[in-house]
């Protein structure tokens, strides 16, 4: 029964998503298989997080903005999350939470809060980020670029990524606390701090990859630099990066960094 509790219950989160426009077909089917693998083969704590990233998320991405519609009109993908956005920022948690119910350890808890706490944290940047007043600056020079611009930081962003990670590692040890874990859970405080240093890490890791790696193309009409491969009804021209490096390629990657950050951090600290 825990797979059909698991099944119904992310497919009515996810249905209502797609409802709202905020996922895409595809994203549908990737978010309500990731919920029900969570759900069946972790604790409350993993699929109470995953749902916290989720619904956080996708209520951030309604905030509408003039500055932030600027911001999104370079990215590659829009507001509907498909399936590979989802599994880039869900799959490497599912990976750690089936290596934990495989092989119980808590290394694998530290990898997946520190993976979330990145994914959070670089979410909650770019919706609020995108709002900010200030023009954003590059991770890798320092000199203020357009809007939308990967590697672009904004003081907002960082904030918003601090209270991300934070956010999401709260809810991660709230749940271990009323779970199974119980009076053997972190403390919330340093659960609190893990997630707000390694979040933070992580988005600003996800930042420098944008700016260095990740693949860009120039509109050719607007000459506007962008994620996406047609701007302005046209093809764009591709300008560095290699093509399979894309925004997906990125957040996966970030997101592992941080989940390795985390998983020092609570070792050491």
């Amino acid at each position: 029964m825990v797979w059909v509790w698991g099944l119904i219950g992310s497919l009515l989160i996810a249905g209502a998503a797609y409802w709202k426009g905020s996922l895409s077909f595809s994203g549908l089917v990737a978010a309500s298989l990731l919920g029900t693998l969570m759900f069946a083969l972790g604790s409350l704590a993993w699929f109470g997080t995953l749902i916290a990233f989720f619904l956080t998320s996708t209520l951030l991405s309604k905030l509408k903005h003039k500055r932030k519609a600027i911001a999104e009109s370079g990215y590659a993908k829009g507001g509907r999350r498909d399936a590979g956005q989802v599994f880039a920022n869900g799959g490497l948690g599912l990976i750690f939470c089936i290596g934990n119910a495989i092989w119980p350890d808590s290394v694998w808890w530290w990898l997946f809060i520190g993976v979330m706490a990145t994914v959070n944290a670089d979410t909650w940047a770019t919706e609020l980020g995108g709002m900010s007043k200030s023009a954003p600056r590059s991770i890798v020079s320092g000199r203020q670029v357009a809007p939308g611009t990967s590697g672009g930081v904004t003081g907002l962003g960082l904030l918003a990524s601090l209270l991300g990670g934070a956010f999401i590692c709260w809810v991660g040890g709230w749940f271990n606390h009323i779970g199974e874990q119980g009076a053997h859970a972190p403390d919330l405080w340093f659960m609190i701090g893990l997630g707000a240093v390694s979040g933070l890490l992580g988005a600003l890791i996800d930042s420098y990859l944008g700016a260095t790696l990740q693949v860009m193309y120039r509109c050719e009409k607007c000459h506007k630099t962008i994620e996406r491969q047609v701007h302005c009804s046209q093809k764009a021209v591709r300008i560095r990066g290699a093509s399979f490096v894309t925004n997906d390629v990125v957040n996966a990657a970030s997101s592992f960094a941080g989940g390795a950050i985390c998983l020092l951090l609570s070792r050491f600290v």
